[in-house]
């Protein structure tokens, strides 16, 4: 995130594209080790599922649209299961505007962990917004991966899940399978949907455009050869780095200045 701008760019290729900041979201995923996290991202960004399991450190990836002719930017950051560094765990949780948490279904451990972290952003976020009896909206989905594993394997019950979002209308839950792309889709519908955002961020409803496309791509109306118009595009960003530590707590810090300038704050440490 670039503090104290009023356009975000994003490179790509040979043309530039200007986000306005007021568009731009990140979105966390977080949850224990092996649960599908980097799967679900997978089939946001590609609808691809891939068998080789590979231990994420930390990912970052990008997605632009244009929809209806305005331009927005998501970040997604897909987290360590083990996280290695609490400090980082708690800056992208502090950085973070949608969150999904991921747990296994054929896994109480990781339903355990996603408690955990539900709790934790919750913290994090009302220390953050600094807010007295009131917390701002707060974007979550919990999701219950590998639904698609016999009843036999299954270690946490549907009313459990559904539980933990009960008493909040910003959060719900959904069981899903990555692997045959059950539900995906329409998590991501309902995720957006209670951050405010565009429906046409979700998979199903834009159309992919490709990098090539690019130099294009935000011109009003965009516009293909041979491609039936649509309202909404979306392109994934190949050269997309994650902002740096220092830029995150620039960020922030000029966010709290904000929304503390005209009374006491709490310091919100990051340790």
């Amino acid at each position: 995130f670039q503090v104290q701008a009023m356009m975000k760019t994003m490179s790509s290729g040979n043309c530039t594209l200007n986000v306005p900041a007021k568009n731009s979201y990140r979105m966390v995923v977080l949850g224990a080790s092996r649960v599908g996290k980097s799967s679900i991202v997978s089939r946001f960004l590609n609808g691809r599922f891939e068998d080789q399991y590979t231990p994420t450190i930390e990912d970052f990836h990008r997605k632009v649209y244009n929809i209806r002719g305005d331009m927005y930017q998501l970040d997604i950051l897909d987290t360590s299961g083990n996280h290695p560094f609490p400090a980082m765990r708690r800056l992208s949780i502090l950085t973070g505007d949608v969150f999904i948490l991921v747990f296994s279904l054929d896994n109480r451990e990781s339903f355990d962990e996603v408690k955990r972290l539900q709790k934790q952003i919750l913290e994090v976020k009302s220390c953050l917004k600094n807010k007295t009896k009131e917390s701002a909206d707060l974007p979550m989905v919990i999701c219950g991966n590998k639904n698609d594993h016999s009843e036999i394997y299954r270690k946490v019950r549907s009313d459990e899940g559904e539980n933990l979002v009960s008493s909040d209308e910003n959060c719900a839950y959904f069981e899903v399978s990555a692997k045959k792309n059950t539900n995906v889709d329409e998590m991501f519908y309902v995720l957006f949907s209670m951050a405010k955002l565009p429906h046409e961020m979700s998979p199903a409803l834009h159309r992919k455009i490709s990098i090539q496309y690019g130099d294009t791509f935000q011109q009003k109306p965009f516009r293909m050869r041979r491609v039936k118009d649509m309202d909404a595009y979306g392109m994934i960003s190949p050269f997309a780095r994650r902002p740096s530590v220092n830029s995150d707590l620039k960020y922030i810090k000029s966010k709290v200045l904000r929304e503390g300038q005209s009374r006491e704050r709490e310091k919100c440490t990051i340790q």
